[in-house]
């Protein structure tokens, strides 16, 4: 596949997918004519590059864990306890936006209040 067809296939810019590469969270084959070949079980890794991206885990740790998954089976340990790290870090931000989400709640409840001429 294509860096175009990859593009296309996970929604993200070529110039994303480079990136990737450059900081070593993404390996990619190249045909005779130094052109990247990916595979298709690269989309599935693409998308969880981007998940563990989007929930916020730092770039360092991605690469930590990019370099342990081309590491093979033998450090499945070490993937495990970095995903559960981050699960734990996940819960505590949610947490964290539960919070915010209840006090705009109320917010919102005291302006409609006021709003329909009940109690402030």
């Amino acid at each position: 596949m294509t860096i175009g067809e990859i593009s296309k296939r996970v929604g993200l810019p070529e110039s994303t997918l480079r990136y990737y590469e450059k900081q070593e969270l993404l390996r990619v084959s190249r045909d005779s004519a130094g052109r990247r070949n990916y595979a298709g079980e690269d989309v599935a890794w693409i998308q969880f590059l981007r998940r563990l991206k989007e929930t916020g885990m730092p770039l360092k740790d991605i690469r930590r864990y990019a370099k342990l998954r081309y590491g093979g089976d033998a450090t499945l340990p070490q993937r495990l306890e970095m995903l559960r790290a981050h699960r734990t870090y996940v819960l505590e931000q949610r947490c964290r936006w539960d919070g915010y989400l209840k006090n705009l709640d109320e917010k919102i409840g005291l302006y409609e209040e006021a709003l329909s001429g009940g109690p402030a």
